[in-house]
């Protein structure tokens, strides 16, 4: 899931299943060209002030305090230096606050520029040494007004009237509570400590494993611990009256801890529609390999919004339904047949949490491939052909409005359709591959060559293209970067099919599987016209719908 910070309402689309579309996790703006400033800059690019520091492991302590909407705390970075210097770019939006930050117990000083505070150390920053830096912090966050679309925290209350607390923070991102090095090629290499303060007759669930808690004269603290890499948008804190359950799933990687968490109201309905949760991990590990974080366990919270891929605390909130909040996003009818939000935020941990985007830009490996997870689950439990009709039928949803790779060093994301277009690419994609065996072993491979790493599009692209053994270059040119949809054009004349390709890049060739007299048959368009000859007449001739292709009989 992500939202944009720069959010227009996409327009409305044909029938009904574009309505709830609208209404779905994943809003993006539509403006085709748009002004960046210098905060977009500060945000999105890899600066100076960051280049020099990798981040090893983030000890962060927060105090939620829900009747005045405020939060305090601290985070202690460790941090190896790369390379000498001795200013550092730390981010903390406002109205959060700084106040103070202390090394070496001396207390650092800095000048702010809109989000980015940058820190003069005073202490010599030594090539290949490791350091701590702890950053005090307080103020009453952004409030989510429309979770999980806008980031900030919700502050709701569950039936019995206990506060129900989430964060939800991936578009605008963390440092909209919680100071750090804001940006998604930063992972803290050793994970992250999370101790969080909360009433005393409240639960707080975040990342990772339990190590304790705490009794405090009028609260308890919730300490938990992440041992492996992390992406920062990925931290969470949920708060409420929660109840907890879990089982051991024989994975492939051992003895897996699946625990859930839900509001004390909603556990026997919790603990039904959660049963599809071990189903989910049986598929996903067939088709992306081991779930990437044995060592931190998988848990599946309740929230007061619709949910998000928080690593290794999935959030939950569809209400304990099948579909999205109970629609069919593909018209299919094989939507119905899964709660949209376990399998979709679930298929996260692969693809975003495991491997992660090094730039916004590439968000759709992250959206493209989990909205793709979705058809793989059908696939798994419903068969091949129950897979393809869901897939296919979420084309309606697509907009071809901009490329879905969008603009980098500038938090800009692409388009929308990065997750139902990006989903079709990939279909389309299997049915080049030799088999799907092979096909497998690609999407398995991807998450062994990548593991707990931050990537670009071209690395992704180069290893598709490399283990499929097919130059894929025009391949991804053509449906990444622009939004045009080849069309084959063709007329029939008895047993001969002249056809050619329109509306491509140069050099775009990808062959199809044309339908003729029922029979598959493969033929291999081009800008140029070509003609094949058939061994009788052509009674009826289609491209086969797998391919996300246009296709125009000009006779």
């Amino acid at each position: 899931m992500i939202t944009s910070k720069n959010q227009n309402i996409i327009p409305p689309l044909k029938g009904v299943k574009g309505i709830f579309f609208l209404t779905i996790l994943f809003l993006f703006n539509t403006v085709t060209a748009q002004k960046f400033t210098r905060a977009d800059t500060l945000i999105g690019s890899i600066t100076p002030e960051r280049v020099w520091w990798d981040v090893t492991h983030y000890d962060l302590k927060v105090k939620v305090n829900p009747s005045e909407k405020t939060i305090e705390g601290s985070n202690t970075i460790s941090y190896k230096v790369l390379k000498p210097n001795d200013v550092m770019q730390i981010d903390l939006q406002a109205p959060m606050k700084i106040d103070k930050i202390l090394q070496d117990g001396k207390e650092i000083t800095y000048t702010s520029e809109g989000n980015a505070h940058f820190l003069k150390l005073q202490k010599k920053q030594k090539r290949g040494k490791e350091n701590k830096i702890t950053i005090h912090f307080s103020g009453k966050p952004i409030e989510a007004v429309r979770p999980p679309w806008d980031g900030g925290f919700t502050w709701a209350k569950d039936s019995n009237g206990k506060h129900f607390i989430a964060t939800s923070n991936q578009g605008i991102g963390s440092s909209v509570w919680w100071p750090l090095k804001d940006h998604p090629s930063e992972e803290p290499d050793n994970g992250i400590t999370i101790a969080v303060t909360t009433p005393k007759d409240l639960m707080d669930v975040s990342n990772g494993r339990l190590k304790k808690v705490i009794e405090n004269k009028d609260s308890k603290t919730w300490v938990w611990e992440v041992i492996n890499p992390i992406n920062a948008y990925g931290v969470d804190i949920n708060i409420g009256d929660y109840v907890h359950w879990g089982e051991k799933y024989n994975g492939e990687k051992g003895i897996l801890n699946m625990d859930y968490y839900v509001l004390r109201e909603n556990e026997e309905n919790a603990k039904e529609q959660f049963k599809q949760a071990p189903k989910m991990m049986e598929a996903f590990e067939h088709w992306f390999g081991p779930y990437p974080f044995y060592e931190d366990g998988y848990k599946l919270v309740e929230v007061p919004y619709l949910g998000m891929e928080h690593q290794s605390s999935v959030t939950y909130g569809n209400k304990f339904q099948n579909g999205y909040l109970g629609r069919d996003l593909s018209g299919s009818g094989w939507g119905l047949k899964f709660d949209f939000i376990i399998i979709h935020e679930s298929g996260h941990e692969w693809f975003a949490n495991n491997i992660t985007n090094k730039d916004v830009a590439d968000m759709w490996i992250h959206e493209g491939f989990t909205a793709y997870s979705e058809n793989l689950f059908l696939d798994y439990f419903f068969g091949k052909e129950a897979s393809a009709e869901y897939v296919i039928g979420t084309r309606d949803n697509i907009l071809n409005d901009r490329p879905i790779i969008g603009i980098y060093n500038v938090d800009h994301p692409g388009s929308g359709d990065m997750y139902y277009k990006g989903a079709n690419i990939l279909h389309t994609l299997r049915q080049l591959i030799e088999n799907d065996e092979k096909w497998r072993s690609i999407l398995r491979g991807l998450n062994k060559e990548f593991y707990h790493q931050t990537v670009t599009t071209k690395q992704v692209e180069g290893y598709i293209s490399k283990e499929s053994g097919i130059d894929l270059t025009q391949f991804f040119d053509q449906y990444l970067r622009t939004i045009m949809i080849p069309k084959v054009e063709y007329t029939i004349d008895g047993k001969n099919l002249k056809f050619r390709y329109v509306n491509i890049i140069e050099n775009f060739d990808m062959p199809v599987i044309a339908l003729v007299n029922g029979k598959e048959e493969w033929i291999f368009p081009t800008s140029e016209w070509k003609t094949k000859t058939f061994a009788s007449p052509m009674e009826n001739f289609q491209i086969k719908k797998d391919f996300y292709v246009n296709s125009e009989n000009l006779e």
